[in-house]
């Protein structure tokens, strides 16, 4: 199943949130269809004009927007005020604004951990989810990214992120390159966005694809990921799979590729087991990435299929 056709965006703006924060957001579609919510990834990450396209446009009203520090929202690579408690805040305001009483929540990698945060503090409002590449920042998820798991699979690239920093800090790969990503000079900072960016690039994808991210996208991404995985995205250790049971009346299909090098699978079955009535999708030529053809299948399907059931 290929993308809709693009759209455009009927409204958008700014939301003033605190510490100087502006948040952009924008809205698309059938102003009276189906709210749903899409949640980048990242964190660090933007919403782009294909991610309006995952939606029948007839059917639902597409929300979507930058997180803080990210996209479009100002101060650009912001790390003050900047957590998943923020965010969800965000995200709140934002369902206000725009009077939304429930909505489907669609998130990919990070965009699923948001997505679970939300539910679980706003279950009341959620009338569905998609979640893609599931990641939960427990701490297992984040030693197999960054420090021993992928770098099985994918030695040759492991060794150009880790031997960018010298032997004598290798022991913590994210607090040596998160001090770089902060360091206020220029070119080191680009350097360490490069490098951090050039692994997470590696083992995305099923079949290798070149890096297209401009340098300010790289920076933004990889200092506001090395923020968030430092303090294990500012949650309890486990707690978005420890305590599912407000999601039981919340229906979910869960799409994940089978060779997913960045959220492997195990995760999402954890989920899958722990949430009563959610799908899982396994995708089995796929890796990471949304823009994979048999990701993007599946998740179209599913908001297809929700559409479907939520309307009644």
């Amino acid at each position: 199943m290929m993308l809709y056709p693009p759209i455009e965006p009927y409204a958008s703006g700014f939301l003033q949130g605190d510490a100087g924060h502006r948040v952009y957001w924008e809205t698309c579609g059938n102003p009276h269809g189906i709210p749903a919510l899409f949640l980048h990834g990242g964190p660090g990450g933007s919403c782009n004009a294909n991610h309006r396209r995952i939606f029948d446009p007839a059917r639902y009203r597409i929300i979507l927007f930058d997180q803080r520090g990210c996209g479009r929202s100002t101060p650009s690579g912001s790390l003050v005020s900047n957590t998943t408690a923020h965010l969800v805040g965000d995200i709140e305001i934002i369902r206000i604004a725009l009077t939304v009483e429930r909505w489907l929540l669609f998130g990919g990698s990070w965009g699923a951990t948001l997505a679970l945060a939300y539910a679980r503090r706003h279950p009341q409002h959620v009338s569905a989810m998609v979640l893609r590449g599931v990641f939960t920042a427990r701490q297992s998820e984040i030693d197999w990214l960054y420090r021993n798991g992928a770098s099985n699979i994918f030695p040759e690239a492991w060794s150009r992120f880790a031997t960018f920093i010298p032997k004598n800090e290798r022991a913590d790969l994210i607090a040596a390159y998160h001090a770089r990503l902060t360091s206020g000079d220029a070119a080191r900072e680009r350097d360490a966005a490069r490098a951090w960016c050039a692994w997470e690039d590696a083992v995305s994808t099923f079949v290798p694809s070149p890096m297209t991210s401009s340098e300010p996208a790289m920076l933004r991404l990889a200092r506001i990921e090395a923020h968030y995985c430092m303090r294990r995205a500012f949650l309890d250790e486990g707690e978005l799979l420890a305590h599912t049971s407000h999601l039981k009346n919340i229906p979910g299909i869960i799409v994940q590729g089978r060779y997913d090098m960045v959220t492997p699978p195990t995760t999402a079955y954890d989920l899958h087991r722990s949430w009563p009535g959610s799908e899982l999708r396994i995708v089995p030529d796929a890796g990471h990435a949304s823009s994979e053809p048999g990701i993007t299948h599946e998740l179209i399907v599913a908001t297809d299929a929700l559409s479907a059931r939520i309307a009644g």
